[in-house]
């Protein structure tokens, strides 16, 4: 018998101790001294609501997973058929596989080929290593195609502060501007700058009754370019940064999960919701050309 998730991965140093799955590459645990940082899931079930895993090769939404690319339209499948929507990529229920591991490291690969809708060919890896400063994941992609080919990465951590429900957390989101997003599909409409309103968590405060699933940018970092999101709950805090190259941060209560508001997601993304069809901070990959973007979670 297999777990749902495959392989089970682990890998422990400086008081941290992660679980990465062969499905979907994903993290399905991650604490420090026996503390959980993430809501993930069990080894004997599937994740729901995108736990853990990683998006790639593009994160969030795109809108009748219709694009245009070098003159041509190109269709996905709509894997938000609810709301007509190609959803987070093409690797979340793929078999990863093991590149190599060693106690406090593990790096998977998995080759995408070419098909419908994404007629380019990518070799991505994802490295997890844990050490005295936490949880660090790198995602990369290389361009294998005789053609440039579109790409954007994310992932998709719960994170846990204590005893939730998240209501009663501390959120600190260093982000000035909030993308606006039809109440239906959740596709961009707009923005807006997050001062004087609910969603400016600049000064960290309770996150409340606020229902998030919105996507922020414009990121305060310092000087390495990195920008910290905090969470302080009781009984726990958690950080989660991103590099110079994660543009955006989903955030997400999770108040459609089987789960609501016992965690709250924060979603590294190199680029917006849509961003294969308004092609902003989107990349562009020549061919042979590599792209590789870096987050991580802490304890607090």
């Amino acid at each position: 018998m297999s777990a749902p998730s495959g392989k089970q991965h682990v890998i422990e140093a400086g008081g941290y101790r992660a679980v990465v799955t062969q499905g979907g590459g994903a993290l399905r645990e991650l604490s420090h001294q026996g503390r959980p940082l993430l809501h993930g899931f069990a080894e004997d079930a599937m994740p729901d609501g995108g736990r853990g895993q990683l998006l790639m090769p593009w994160p969030n939404r795109i809108g009748d997973g219709r694009y245009q690319r070098d003159g041509r339209t190109h269709q996905l499948a709509l894997t938000e058929p609810s709301r007509g929507n190609a959803s987070h990529g093409l690797v979340r229920w793929v078999s990863w596989s093991l590149v190599a591991q060693r106690a406090d490291r593990v790096e998977l690969s998995y080759f995408l080929p070419a098909q419908t809708g994404y007629p380019w060919a990518l070799d991505l890896t994802v490295t997890y290593e844990v050490g005295a400063s936490g949880l660090r994941v790198t995602q990369s992609a290389t361009n294998l195609a005789a053609a440039e080919a579109p790409y954007a990465s994310g992932a998709h951590p719960y994170l846990l502060a204590g005893v939730g429900p998240c209501d009663r957390w501390e959120l600190g989101l260093p982000a000035a501007t909030r993308l606006l997003t039809d109440e239906q599909r959740l596709l961009p409409i707009g923005r807006e700058d997050v001062g004087g309103t609910e969603w400016d968590f600049r000064t960290p405060h309770d996150i409340g009754p606020a229902v998030l699933n919105h996507a922020f940018t414009d990121l305060e970092r310092d000087g390495r370019g990195v920008a910290t999101t905090t969470l302080v709950g009781h009984g726990g805090a958690v950080a989660l940064w991103v590099d110079e190259h994660h543009r955006w941060l989903q955030v997400y209560t999770g108040d459609d999960t089987g789960t609501p508001r016992a965690s709250l997601a924060v979603e590294p993304m190199t680029a917006p919701p849509d961003a294969f069809r308004s092609g902003e901070d989107l990349v562009v990959l020549d061919p042979g050309q590599s792209f590789t973007a870096s987050w991580g979670i802490r304890d607090l």
